[in-house]
């Protein structure tokens, strides 16, 4: 394939632009800077079509490459990559470049530079700017191949749409997406038909086994259900339950312990509705070492994790430390501005943190006032709260790490993070996916669907999304009608 568009659809005229003889399938995808700064290996992302960058691209990485922030890197990296594609024979650069280098053998695609100037009147928009350079390109790229689809990749949506008002395509990045649709991101639950008992009692076992309740059951829903999937049943007799084990057409089931009951509380907190409950026997299983929890603001998302934290820490010990740590928005940026230690820079964005710590130390009302400090204090020693900044090359023995607002983490940085899980750490990611403040980042790019869609079905793993709000009356109505 590269063969053929080196020799038919890829010859170059005297004016330093690629022509084409005849229609060609392979179209041209012409990339603004803020796709490489979002994803270096998006060089690679295009399969059998080319690529071409404008100089403006080139000067912008440039520009962009000093600083430790994920762009300034991310811009370096991109540099790399250019260098390897480009190589030193000069000879084919007006060519165009193969991009099959390294672990990328299977790409018929080329890389083309821009070589001459471009000189395009936009109306009403400014030639010296960036963005309006880069559409001087596309659109010198259309005249010169006619016959061929030359399309704008940005992130940025002002360029897309003041190239659409020019005639030219322009499209998002959307290699990096996970989901096109997070409607149809993994719940963590699945509501079971009325009929069934019907269809899925047939030679069902049942037994008992360290004070919980198992059923094998077999029937045609269990081809669809996950490990460590929340499955309930809410019609004459309600029932909750977690899928423990899939074998062949069987399926293993055990009743969640009810946390909604006093008896059953969990450092005083008693869940509210069936997906808090859901969510404290994810956080009190000590065999599910990654849990994740979506909701909106006010689902209890938080409360319930550090009431999990503490009664595992202080009370059966089974984690030696709570450390937590939320994404300073912008993320990675240097917290030195703010005086005083690490957790002192940090305590700013830590009001939710001191808001529960709040309502759990006064959930013992038989303490009094001097019990009620006592156990504030010590509460206080076994919370560390870290930076995300410091986080690489740390190992976590026996923790309970607790990530918060993590939709604004990249994949990458979230990767960063999980593997800095040792031995007996469990790692808790709470985030809201509709808030997201990062730039570039959306609902389906985040690293939190990222890590909730690729860890679905792992056995050590638990996800839920908690859907209603049980922060006060004012808050729900708050939510529904503004």
């Amino acid at each position: 394939m590269a063969k053929k568009l080196a020799d038919n659809s890829q010859a170059t005229s005297t004016t330093g632009f690629i022509t084409s003889d005849s229609t060609t399938s392979t179209k041209l995808f012409v990339l603004d800077t803020n796709v490489l700064m979002h994803d270096p290996s998006s060089l690679f992302r295009f399969e059998e079509h080319d690529i071409y960058l404008p100089m403006v691209t080139l000067e912008e990485l440039d520009n962009n490459k000093k600083g430790v922030t994920e762009v300034a890197r991310n811009a370096r990296q991109a540099s790399r990559y250019l260098e390897e594609i480009v190589g030193t024979d000069l000879t084919n650069l007006e060519l165009g470049c193969p991009l099959a280098i390294n672990g990328n053998k299977h790409l018929a695609g080329r890389l083309f530079l821009q070589t001459t100037q471009v000189d395009i009147e936009l109306p009403g928009l400014a030639g010296s700017k960036a963005d309006n350079q880069i559409i001087s390109v596309v659109l010198a790229q259309q005249k010169q191949q006619p016959n061929r689809q030359v399309i704008l990749v940005s992130k940025d949506i002002n360029i897309r749409i003041k190239a659409r008002a020019m005639g030219v395509m322009a499209q998002d990045y959307f290699n990096d997406k996970v989901l096109e649709d997070t409607d149809l991101l993994y719940s963590g639950m699945k509501e079971l038909p009325q009929d069934f008992w019907d269809t899925h009692s047939k030679a069902m076992e049942s037994w008992q086994e360290a004070g919980s309740m198992f059923y094998r059951i077999t029937g045609p829903l269990v081809k669809t259900f996950l490990i460590n999937e929340f499955i309930f049943y809410e019609f004459d007799k309600p029932f909750h339950a977690i899928v423990r084990k899939l074998e062949n057409d069987h399926a293993v089931l055990e009743v969640v312990h009810d946390h909604m009951n006093p008896k059953h509380s969990v450092w005083g907190i008693v869940a509210r509705n069936r997906e808090q409950n859901f969510a404290l026997n994810l956080l009190m299983n000590p065999d599910i070492d990654f849990v994740t929890l979506l909701g909106q603001a006010g689902t209890g998302k938080t409360l319930l994790t550090l009431a999990a934290a503490l009664t595992q820490t202080l009370d059966k010990k089974i984690y030696s430390e709570i450390i937590m740590t939320r994404v300073t928005v912008p993320v990675g940026e240097d917290i030195g501005f703010l005086p005083g230690t690490e957790e002192e820079k940090m305590a700013p964005w830590m009001g939710a943190l001191e808001d529960n710590l709040d309502v759990l130390n006064k959930t013992d009302e038989d303490a009094g006032e001097w019990g009620r400090a006592a156990t504030q204090d010590l509460i206080r020693t076994r919370i560390k709260v870290k930076s995300l900044n410091f986080m690489r090359g740390r190992t976590f023995l026996h923790k309970f790490l607790i990530i918060d607002e993590a939709q604004n983490l990249t994949p990458k940085q979230m990767k960063t993070l999980i593997t800095r899980a040792g031995p007996g750490t469990k790692v808790v990611c709470l985030g809201n996916i509709a808030q997201i403040d990062t730039p570039y980042l959306t609902e389906g790019s985040s690293g939190l669907t990222y890590v909730v869609d690729r860890f679905k079905g792992w056995e050590h793993n638990g996800h839920i999304t908690l859907v209603r709000g049980e922060r006060s009356r004012l808050a729900d109505f708050a939510a529904e009608a503004l």
